[in-house]
C-alpha cells in the first residue's frame, strides 16, 4: 500500500487483529469505495471469455480479475500476521471476507443491537435542542447503515418523528397530513425552524416573588 495515500492509511494503521473487526470492516469499505473495487463483493465474476469472445467481454473480465486482485491484497495487507498467514491461500476477496465474517461476524450483530437500543431509547427533552437531538439520531443511523442494517427513508424519519416531546405534536401531522417526504437533512432544517416557532408562541414563565 502507497503510505502517501491518505485512505489506505487508515487500514495500514488498524490493522485486523480480531476485536477490531467492525472499526476495520468500516475502514475497509471506505478504502474499496474509493478505488472502485468494492463492486467485486457484489458481483459475480464475469465467465472467462472464450476465442471468439467480444472485446467488451474480455474487458469486463480482465477489470474484475484486476480489481478482486486489488482488494484481496487491501484486505491482505491491513490484517495482522497471523489472519494474514491463514487467508493467503484464499482465492478472491469475498471468499476471504465471508470466512472473516464467520470469524467475528458475531462482533457485527453486537454492534448493530447495541446501535439499535440506543436509538429506540433516544427521547428528546421538552425545551432542549432540536438540531443536537437530530443529529445524534443522524449519526445513530448511519452508524446502523454502516453495519448493514436496512431502514427505509421513511421509517427513519418516522423514528425521529416518534422521538420528538409533545411541543412537535403539530409538526408531526402536518408533516402526515401533507405527506411530507423529506431528506434526514431536510427534515432537520424544518424542525428548527418549527422550534423557532413553538418557542416564540411559549407562554411567558411566571416568576414568583416573595412577599
Amino acid at each position: 500500500m502507497t503510505a502517501f495515500n491518505p485512505l489506505t492509511a487508515i487500514l495500514t494503521q488498524n490493522k485486523l487483529e480480531g476485536p477490531n473487526y467492525v472499526d476495520w470492516k468500516r475502514n475497509l469499505d471506505i478504502v474499496l469505495i474509493a478505488e472502485e473495487y468494492k463492486f467485486v463483493l457484489d458481483e459475480v465474476c464475469p465467465e472467462k471469455p472464450g476465442d471468439d469472445a467480444t472485446d467488451d467481454e474480455q474487458k469486463a473480465y480482465q477489470k474484475w480479475i484486476k480489481a478482486d486482485e486489488m482488494a484481496r491484497c487491501y484486505i491482505l495487507a491491513s490484517m495482522s500476521n497471523v489472519l494474514q498467514h491463514q487467508h493467503q491461500p484464499m482465492e478472491s476477496a469475498y471468499d476471504i471476507l465471508e470466512n472473516l465474517k464467520e470469524m467475528f461476524g458475531d462482533q457485527n450483530r453486537a454492534a448493530k443491537q447495541t446501535a439499535m437500543k440506543a436509538l429506540l431509547n433516544t427521547k428528546m427533552v421538552e425545551g432542549s435542542s432540536v438540531r443536537d437531538h437530530v443529529l445524534k439520531m443522524m449519526s445513530l443511523l448511519n452508524e446502523l447503515e454502516v453495519l448493514r442494517a436496512n431502514i427505509d427513508k421513511d421509517t427513519q424519519v418516522e423514528m425521529i418523528l416518534q422521538t420528538l416531546p409533545d411541543s412537535f405534536q403539530q409538526f408531526r401531522l402536518n408533516y402526515n397530513m401533507n405527506k411530507m417526504d423529506l431528506s434526514l437533512a431536510k427534515l432537520l432544517n424544518e424542525l428548527q425552524s418549527a422550534e423557532t416557532i413553538i418557542k416564540s408562541q411559549a407562554p411567558p414563565v411566571a416568576l414568583n416573588f416573595e412577599a
